[in-house]
């Protein structure tokens, strides 16, 4: 498998690189943060990026989208990344119409995907319950009740939960084989049903977080997606999917920050001398770079894997685990050699390094990712 780009998926690229560095460059989060805008993003965008296929690049043809793959996708999250970019396209893009796509039945991918597709509507999942990624844990409980379900539970860390049209949340079903624990299953649920709470969360990536709170919130057995108590593997099938776009994400802050810092050291002087004259400054710099290229390889072959067949496995936590390390080591090298203008919020940087920190930990952490390889490996 080459680790290039073909010639599509390229186009796709340099579509996308003057797309996000125009109509969304990081000044526009500023502005949306300083607003203090209700949603997080610009509506006006996300229709733009919903006309141009973006929102349905992972939902087939026949349901109005465009069967890019997840290649494609890792391309737009990079150039997302690199100008942090604020959209739903991680939680209803990446996540939502996937899950749909994998599980939904005809007349809930008839109904839901076209409108997904075409930015009509917005979609996110409701997985984890406290601040470590583990969806075996989740206590939400789903009750069956006569022609339904009653959920009964809560829900946080919710990627524009605030906002979205279409909550797709995990909970507990009664297991009919015994179990005590239960089995997992998977609902749609109307973000304005009643007993669903929306407390929108303020976290330091300035993007629409929520927590949900399910107050005996009843539903009918259409919002079932997939069968009853077999959730959780078709979950995990997507969530691997998810980490790699997010590595593609991470990516794209730690080209950014070297970039910056690159070109910084060969304009700043100190003591009439540019400080990238310095060989200390010229090796943090080239460790930063090789670093980086390293994870570009892992998180490419991760994507190519995850439009195969078999699935990105093992691959996904290697891209994700590397990802994170690579843009730890990124934004802070890029606030230390930036000096003190690094750490003040009219330098752009800070941005960067809070988008990170937030993403290093949704859907599984370094430690989280480094333990599932070493499992799936056998170790």
């Amino acid at each position: 498998m080459v680790l290039l780009l073909n010639e599509e998926q390229q186009l796709l690229k340099d579509s996308a690189e003057g797309f996000f560095e125009t109509k969304a460059p990081v000044s526009e989060l500023r502005r949306l943060r300083d607003d203090r805008s209700e949603t997080g993003y610009n509506p006006a965008l996300w229709q733009e990026m919903a006309e141009m296929g973006f929102a349905g690049l992972l939902v087939d043809e026949n349901h109005g989208g465009l069967s890019f793959g997840y290649v494609g996708a890792g391309v737009l999250a990079e150039e997302i990344g690199k100008n942090l970019s604020a959209s739903p396209f991680l939680a209803s893009a990446v996540i939502a119409a996937p899950l749909i796509s994998l599980l939904g039945t005809d007349d809930q991918k008839e109904t839901l995907l076209p409108l997904l597709s075409g930015g009509e509507i917005t979609a996110t999942l409701a997985v984890d319950e406290t601040g470590h990624h583990s969806p075996a844990s989740s206590t939400l409980k789903a009750e069956a009740i006569a022609g339904g379900y009653k959920l009964s539970g809560m829900k946080t860390f919710v990627p524009e939960g605030a906002t979205v049209d279409k909550i797709i949340v995990l909970a507990r079903t009664p297991d009919k084989k015994g179990n005590e624990h239960g089995g997992f299953s998977l609902f749609i649920v109307d973000r304005g049903t009643k007993g669903l709470i929306v407390d929108p969360v303020v976290m330091a990536d300035s993007r629409g977080w929520a927590k949900l709170t399910f107050e005996g919130v009843v539903v009918q057995e259409s919002a079932l997606l997939g069968k009853e108590g077999t959730a959780l593997d078709a979950l995990n099938v997507i969530l691997e999917k998810a980490n790699v776009v997010i590595a593609a994400e991470l990516l794209g802050i730690a080209q950014h920050c070297l970039d910056k810092t690159v070109s910084y050291l060969k304009e700043r002087k100190q003591f009439g001398v540019l400080i990238g004259s310095f060989q200390g400054l010229q090796h943090r710099a080239a460790k930063l770079f090789s670093e980086i290229e390293v994870t570009r390889s892992a998180i490419l072959k991760a994507l190519q894997s995850s439009d195969s067949p078999q699935g990105p496995g093992a691959l996904s936590n290697i891209a994700k685990a590397r990802a994170c390390k690579t843009v730890e080591l990124a934004t802070n090298e890029a606030i230390q050699m930036h000096g003190g203008i690094g750490m003040t919020d009219e330098f752009d940087m800070g941005f960067y390094i809070k988008r990170a920190r937030v993403l290093q930990n949704l859907y599984g952490d370094y430690n989280y990712h480094a333990d599932q390889f070493a499992r799936k490996s056998g170790y």
